[in-house]
């Protein structure tokens, strides 16, 4: 079942490349006490990811935090060196965007915003979605129908809806 408005992120860990190698990042001090973007998409390198959301988060970043967010984050279904490898090759940390790896798709798969396709490889992978949480609890989600569209799903329409 999909996470619905009023609910709590799921507890758990993500994963993001630290100094010393791989390092997990704990989703309640993410969202605590905090407004915080999260915008998850089916995988790293891939077309629409890397020419439509990402890019819609890094033209809109400065305008949410002006409109009080803490933080964007993009999660995908993908292991922290791809993640790495994927911030540094479109500089999307310099934006304002903190990309994390849901390696195993732990988290994805308890807020219900999972699908396979496992022909490609694909399993566990995310629903391109774009959510907002208050303090922990979700108040927007605009879910994309298809995978390779991003309209509802980027950041100005997350944007106007703050």
């Amino acid at each position: 079942m999909t996470i619905s408005i009023g609910e709590k992120l799921p507890a758990g860990n993500l994963m993001k490349i630290g100094e010393a190698g791989p390092e997990p990042v704990d989703v309640a001090a993410l969202t605590d006490g905090r407004k915080v973007v999260v915008f998850g998409l089916p995988g790293a390198f891939t077309g629409t990811c890397s020419m439509a959301h990402l890019p819609s988060f890094m033209r809109t970043a400065d305008a949410f935090k002006a409109k009080g967010v803490d933080e964007i984050i993009c999660i995908s279904v993908n292991d922290p060196f791809v993640m790495d490898a994927w911030d540094k090759a479109h500089q999307a940390s310099e934006a304002g965007i903190t990309m994390l790896a849901d390696p195993t798709g732990d988290l994805t798969v308890a807020m219900g915003l999972e699908f396979n396709a496992p022909a490609i490889g694909f399993v566990n992978r995310s629903r391109r979605y774009a959510a907002m949480f208050d303090n922990g609890v979700l108040t927007i989600l605009n879910e994309e129908e298809a995978p390779g569209t991003c309209e509802i799903s980027a950041g100005e329409t997350l944007l106007d809806q703050i």
